[in-house]
């Protein structure tokens, strides 16, 4: 279970930033052309150690104008005892933290515009996987899917899932 209050996000023009600094970013960057269409956009990747990194990736994209990324990066120390003996349990893990994060993530930013009484045009339906057709991860594509659909989100896979096979991949 991700502690959100202990998370910390780096974004190349902030710098590192906290989780609730990482909702207030967001929402001033859709503040600042309230008229223009958004989408919000989860994916995480992983290292293939035994004790691997989990970097997950917020991408805030301005549709047609660009957009902006904000990263933080999970690490089991060896004390919470959570090792990855197989290729799939490690994919899992991606999915299950891209989950965790983009539903408590997605409730935060509607409880930031609610505050202010501001309705924008965003989503917040998508998170990307780093699974594909081609390669070890096509035999899990309904599993991954499936548990994305299962929390209200709408899957992304390779190759239009770039949050993760791209922007997550990098800091790995």
């Amino acid at each position: 279970m991700l502690n959100f209050e202990k998370l910390i996000f780096y974004n190349p023009t902030r710098g590192e930033i906290n989780y609730q600094e990482t909702i207030d970013e967001i929402f001033n960057y859709i503040k600042e052309k309230p008229e223009e269409s958004y989408e919000v956009i989860v994916g995480c990747d992983s290292s293939s150690d035994e004790r691997p990194s989990f970097p997950i990736a917020i991408v805030v994209l301005r549709i047609g104008q660009g957009g902006r990324f904000f990263l933080t990066k999970i690490h089991y120390s060896s004390k919470e005892k959570k090792k990855f003996y197989s290729f799939q349990q490690r994919i899992l893990q991606e999915v299950v933290l891209s989950c965790e994060l983009s539903l408590r993530f997605r409730k935060d930013l509607e409880k930031s515009a609610q505050k202010f009484h501001q309705k924008f045009d965003y989503k917040f339906e998508y998170i990307h996987a780093d699974v594909g057709v081609q390669g070890k991860t096509k035999d899990m594509i309904k599993e991954v899917v499936g548990l994305i659909k299962s929390n209200g989100f709408e899957a992304k896979i390779k190759p239009e899932s770039f949050v993760a096979s791209v922007v997550a991949d990098r800091f790995t």
